[in-house]
């Protein structure tokens, strides 16, 4: 058989089409926003989510929440709806509803460095941190560092809002980076340290690094400084919490 006669009668491979990929990054951005969602549902169930439902002090063995703490808790879930909503809205293409919601977005981003920022804070200052883990102050740097990489990564989303392809990856890079509280909170987790935690929340990006890989046939810039700058800073975490200088910032802190 000649090539030509092969060729007539092999069926022919399609290359993919911009509509094919809009397809596929729609399913992947929505998935990857639902999984945010689950996750940290599951990690502050008993602790926050449960809690506010079921009502009262000693719920699963808790003492009540302040007016802080349920802040925090709508302010951050907030965020998260608010992130899925944004990608079904550009998976349906009305981009100019998805720009309108963006700028209260940034104000709600705003708000949640605000309020991250007295939550960990007034948790310092109660004497709080997860059992087994590092004293108050030293463990202060893990959410401190959240709300930077949190803040950063908006901020450079929305420097490259007009493209397209920068600015979605850095603002799920964005929500991935605020997800370790919760990670820390499912159970068994906390048990082995913030390396554990840590690393779930690396498992989140490299899904992101594989996908473009997988889909693309190489990883996008902006996964790869986003998920650098989210192991630099755990690193970073690791090697400061316990330092004279960050324990004396720290203090001066929480005075």
């Amino acid at each position: 058989m000649s090539a030509d006669q092969a060729a007539l009668i092999a069926p022919a491979v399609q290359p993919a089409t911009p509509g094919d990929a809009w397809v596929r990054d729609r399913r992947f951005f929505t998935a990857m926003a639902v999984a945010s969602i689950v996750t940290v549902f599951a990690g502050f169930a008993p602790s926050y989510y449960l809690k506010t439902v079921l009502g009262g002090p000693g719920v699963f063995g808790r003492p009540g929440l302040s007016p802080l703490l349920h802040l925090h808790g709508f302010i951050f879930t907030s965020w998260l709806v608010v992130f899925l909503i944004q990608t079904r809205l550009v998976a349906a293409r009305r981009i100019a509803l998805h720009r309108q919601l963006g700028y209260a977005s940034l104000v709600l981003a705003a708000a949640m460095v605000a309020v991250g920022f007295s939550a960990a804070v007034d948790a310092a200052r109660r004497g709080s941190s997860p059992p087994g883990g590092p004293p108050p102050l030293a463990f202060m740097i893990i959410p401190m560092a959240d709300l930077a990489i949190f803040a950063t990564l908006v901020g450079a989303a929305v420097w490259f809002r007009r493209r397209g392809d920068v600015h979605k990856r850095l603002m799920l890079m964005s929500t991935i980076a605020i997800l370790t509280p919760a990670i820390a909170r499912l159970p068994g987790v906390l048990a082995f340290g913030p390396l554990a935690f840590f690393a779930l929340t690396d498992a989140f990006a490299v899904v992101c690094l594989v996908y473009d890989r997988v889909t693309r046939g190489q990883v996008h810039p902006a996964f790869w400084w986003g998920a650098g700058l989210l192991l630099a800073s755990q690193i970073a975490r690791l090697a400061l919490s316990g330092t004279a200088t960050w324990l004396a910032l720290a203090t001066w802190l929480t005075r």
